[in-house]
């Protein structure tokens, strides 16, 4: 049994809190990623449940137990970090062994689990090598062998992919999906990349200045976000934000200005429309823009629009087929069942 619950948790370094009274519960053998900006407080709880660093107040339990006091070694835990940290003049087997050795097991055990972590992750072939002899991505694969040979209860990775280059990382995501799979171990992800997120999480927890901001499964956060910094972190190409005007029964661009979505919403107060580039068509009839830029990324492309009135430009996601010269007119409609409306304070109403 490996779940995971914190009570209360604060970090404090000096007079700062970097955690701010944090509770949570990771279910056994869930796949839950700590996704935010840089110093949200991610890789601070993350190093605070290792035992790498120190609990300022509250209480952290592992499969039932209190742990608080308990030393790293102790808990049950592999870490595998950013940094690769393999030994230079050691092979790929000595370095997936070492922590065992260090724990004085049996030199065939020792081969034996090696062996299984090394089939596992398609390791075999390169046992005999140094790192110096391995891409970024086989390093990686060592780096989570060495911890896999542990056996641990639960195992944690802060940012383990940001070293790698786009192809890699997409190839690593799916190592990791397939390694959660098989090993059924429950596992805690800290990442910045909301794509990383949501293509391996269970769950996603979302930070935000030391404090969960919403948290929930992928698609529920990406389709009812709670905030608006939730629907603006997650998303790619990342939603449009509109300040809008509410005259009770439509939201408007401007007082008096052209109707962007129908929704009964009390008149007068401050609000902003979310809408996502792909919920946003050109039409016959809607809000007049005209094409600023258009990037094509091959399967789709973004068009870039400018309408009067508005200080951001409009993001549309269009088919990669779509055809248009800068600077032409068109107009455009918003899906109203995939609007978005946020008061003043950044809820969702």
């Amino acid at each position: 049994m490996a779940s995971i619950d914190l009570q209360n948790i604060r970090k404090t370094f000096g007079k700062v809190e970097v955690v701010h009274d944090l509770s949570l519960a990771v279910r056994d053998r869930e796949l839950l990623v700590f996704v935010g900006p840089s110093g949200c407080g991610k890789s601070t709880l993350l190093r605070m449940i290792a035992g790498l660093e120190e609990i300022s107040s509250g209480e952290l339990r592992i499969g039932g137990k209190a742990m608080n006091r308990v030393p790293a070694a102790d808990r049950g835990i592999a870490m595998v970090f950013q940094s690769y940290a393999l030994y230079p003049h050691m092979t790929v087997a000595e370095n997936m062994g070492f922590a065992l050795k260090m724990m004085g097991v049996g030199k065939a055990e020792m081969e034996d689990k090696v062996r299984a972590a090394a089939r596992i992750l398609q390791l075999e072939a390169l046992l005999d090598r140094k790192p110096r002899q391995l891409s970024g991505g086989q390093r990686q694969r060592v780096a989570i062998g060495r911890a896999i040979t542990r056996s641990p209860d639960v195992f944690l990775f802060d940012e383990p992919l940001s070293n790698l280059d786009a192809d890699l990382r997409a190839q690593m995501r799916v190592e990791i999906a397939r390694l959660h799979d098989e090993l059924k171990t429950t596992m805690i992800y800290v990442t910045h990349d909301q794509i990383e997120a949501m293509t391996l999480a269970d769950r996603i927890v979302i930070l935000n200045n030391g404090r969960i901001e919403q948290e929930g499964a992928p698609l529920d956060l990406y389709q009812q976000p709670a905030s608006r910094f939730v629907a603006g972190f997650l998303g790619q190409p990342r939603m449009n934000f509109v300040p809008v005007v509410s005259d009770g029964a439509d939201l408007r661009l401007g007082a008096g200005g052209p109707v962007l979505v129908s929704r009964p919403l009390a008149a007068g107060k401050p609000l902003e429309l979310g809408i996502r580039p792909d919920a946003i068509a050109i039409a016959e009839t809607g809000i007049p823009a005209h094409i600023v830029l258009v990037e094509r990324l091959g399967g789709s492309s973004l068009v870039h629009t400018r309408v009067e009135g508005l200080e951001p430009l409009l993001t549309i996601e269009l088919p990669g087929t779509f055809e248009a010269a800068t600077g032409t007119a068109l107009k455009l409609a918003f899906d109203p069942s995939r609007a978005h409306v946020f008061d003043s304070a950044g809820h969702a109403v």
